[in-house]
């Protein structure tokens, strides 16, 4: 991918990416994505999370989908799909780091799981995250236009994906941002603007956090910027989430430092630093 949205306006463009630690966590990267056939399947997840209570292993979410058909698919060759994809988007196992922060944010959060779901897919899904610039740069009441996805795309992984598949990758993505509450419509999609909640906003500053960046920085990452917020008002709801204990902060005029070492394993602590 030529320009990973992951990087933009953090110090990571400039440092040598640590793609092996932040895969270890659940991210994901290349120019493959699920998009490609699926969107974040948000009415899916949240049947197979209503079948499975939050301390579910890899195996009890697999059987819920394929044996117990918790998503009421025809075959058993969709049920097998389904779980593929359920599991690139999101990961599914409580062994991974991510997977286990969404899951836990995901059940204490009914309002806020649209955004939560988003946010972790884009963590999984390039072909997702190279068409969030699009959505960021957009202004409420805007009309999306399919080309726009389409340049982005192009730009970024070239002709490695005929014009039929790049058809499917700007359906599925516009689905997945009208899920997210970012587009509404239809026929039409059109811009709106999403309100994160105090578990979003500390959620989106734990992914920052994950991949090394620190203090004010974690407020201009690609998770803050699409939760369409000032970094004032992003200030003010984490202020909210350390009361709920979901993050360490202390904001001393133009100083800001954030700290998610009480929900980090010893292993965690180990591979992204103590503070």
């Amino acid at each position: 991918m030529k320009n990973e949205p992951l990087f933009m306006g953090t110090a990571l463009q400039e440092e040598e990416p640590s793609y092996n630690i932040w895969e270890k966590a659940g991210f994901r990267f290349g120019d493959k994505g699920t998009h490609t056939s699926r969107t974040i399947m948000l009415e899916e997840l949240s049947l197979l999370f209503q079948e499975c209570p939050g301390g579910s292993t890899r195996e009890d979410y697999l059987k819920a989908i394929v044996e117990d058909n918790c998503l009421g698919k025809r075959t058993v060759a969709t049920r097998k799909l389904s779980a593929q994809r359920l599991t690139e988007l999101y990961g599914l196992n409580p062994a991974t780091q991510l997977f286990r922060f969404f899951r836990n944010y995901w059940d204490s959060d009914q309002a806020g799981r649209p955004l939560l779901s988003l946010l972790t897919a884009m963590s999984r899904d390039p072909l997702l995250r190279i068409t969030s610039p699009v959505i960021i740069n957009m202004q409420p009441g805007e009309e999306l236009t399919r080309q726009k996805f389409t340049n982005v795309l192009q730009e970024n992984i070239g002709k490695r994906l005929n014009e039929s598949t790049l058809d499917k990758v700007v359906r599925n993505a516009s689905s997945s941002w009208t899920q997210s509450g970012h587009l509404k419509g239809r026929m039409r999609k059109i811009r709106q603007k999403v309100s994160p909640t105090p578990m979003v906003t500390a959620y989106a500053l734990l992914l920052g956090y994950l991949l090394g960046i620190r203090g004010p920085g974690l407020f201009k990452t690609l998770w803050s910027k699409v939760l369409d917020t000032p970094e004032e008002e992003l200030q003010k709801l984490a202020l909210e989430a350390k009361r709920l204990g979901l993050v360490d902060m202390s904001l001393s005029g133009n100083v800001v430092e954030i700290s998610f070492s009480r929900m980090l394993s010893e292993e965690g602590r180990f591979m992204y630093g103590k503070n």
